[in-house]
């Protein structure tokens, strides 16, 4: 007997959601993972310190960007949200009065676990190519790497660099300034 066919994920799911549940719809289907776990919010948010504060907050740096938290993007009928994403203000001037971006970021950093790591790769860094995201880090705080993408024009991923431990990070689009990778583990 064939299966019956499954109703394709709305917002309205994300809605329902618990308040301690994150929720995405990658490709139709929903997708639910826990609040990030202590190690997983410190690389993000020790991350965010260093490049938003040149970048976004002006701060040692060049500015010309907006460097967001776990922004929900509405890409299509896709509906995620990365880690951390920046867009260039001469991109995007302003930020947008609703609760969401429509706007692709210009990078993207997704912070692997073993609950996301699979959908991060195989999923996620997909959806971002497709809808021209020019660069995309992957910072894995177990093995301490650091994985550093440019797209090319042909929607594949570029890996430019791997990075480990403490390692001086200088790479695009943040390649204005340096920190250590260390700066990230706890």
């Amino acid at each position: 007997m064939p299966r019956p066919a499954q109703r394709r994920a709305c917002y309205n799911d994300i809605l329902d959601l618990p308040e301690n549940r994150v929720g995405e719809i990658l490709l139709g289907e929903l997708h639910t993972h826990p609040r990030p776990a202590p190690r997983h919010a410190r690389a993000y948010s020790a991350l965010g310190y260093l490049i938003g504060g040149p970048f976004d907050g002006e701060i040692g740096g060049p500015g010309g960007w907006w460097i967001i938290d776990e922004p929900e993007l509405h890409l299509g009928a896709d509906i995620l949200v990365p880690d951390l994403a920046g867009w260039r203000r001469e991109r995007m001037p302003t930020l947008p009065e609703t609760a969401w971006f429509g706007l692709p970021p210009d990078w993207v950093c997704e912070i692997l676990s073993p609950s996301t790591a699979s959908i991060d790769r195989a999923v996620k860094m997909p959806l971002y190519a497709r809808e021209q995201v020019a660069h995309l880090w992957l910072v894995d705080p177990n093995a301490r790497t650091l994985e550093v993408y440019a797209r090319q024009e042909n929607r594949h991923w570029l890996l430019l660099d791997t990075l480990k431990e403490e390692d001086s990070v200088r790479q695009p689009p943040f390649d204005a300034i340096a920190f250590s990778l260390g700066s990230l583990w706890a």
